[in-house]
């Protein structure tokens, strides 16, 4: 942005909490328009971290959040009751998996109009609802296409209307 000014300090300082020395990088920021001022404080006990390191991990840390904040908001990893070991890390895998998943589905129906996680889960629960359901009628579901009314008008437990 143009209108805020950005300097960086890296120092090693003690703290009397901590027995050893800690790497701190301070980010401070001025709009140069208003004169505000925001600062941020990045902590490592890794002396030998240079500070644009150290603000990557710290952005690699808030994404590593939010990954495991959508696993846990849309694909179950807080819901599931496994106890033994390799059901745990398969119901951890699989819910960050499609947390990777989902976001490699949301272009492809974002031309339909949908813009968010639960539309995504919406619109394909509803397919395999209508599929199913068109498969117990026995008619061939290879005659409906996805882009069908049939499975349009499945989509009614959707968040955002289509926009087109």
């Amino acid at each position: 942005k143009k209108d805020v000014g950005t300097s960086l300090h890296q120092v090693q300082v003690w703290h009397k909490n901590f027995p050893d020395l800690l790497n701190v990088v301070v980010i401070v920021k001025r709009n140069l328009k208003t004169g505000r001022v925001a600062k941020a404080l990045l902590f490592s006990d890794d002396l030998e971290l240079p500070y644009d390191k150290l603000i990557d991990y710290y952005r690699l840390r808030f994404q590593i959040e939010f990954n495991f904040r959508d696993a846990k908001q849309y694909w179950g990893l807080e819901d599931f009751m496994n106890i033994k070991e390799t059901q745990v890390t398969n119901a951890a895998n699989f819910s960050l998996f499609m947390v990777t998943f989902s976001q490699l589905l949301l272009p492809q129906i974002e031309s339909l109009g949908q813009k968010s996680i639960l539309d995504l889960k919406a619109t394909f629960r509803a397919r395999k609802y209508t599929r199913r359901i068109i498969n117990s009628l026995s008619l061939n579901a290879e005659e409906f296409l996805i882009n069908n009314p049939v499975f349009q008008a499945a989509e009614l437990g959707k968040i955002h209307e289509n926009v087109l």
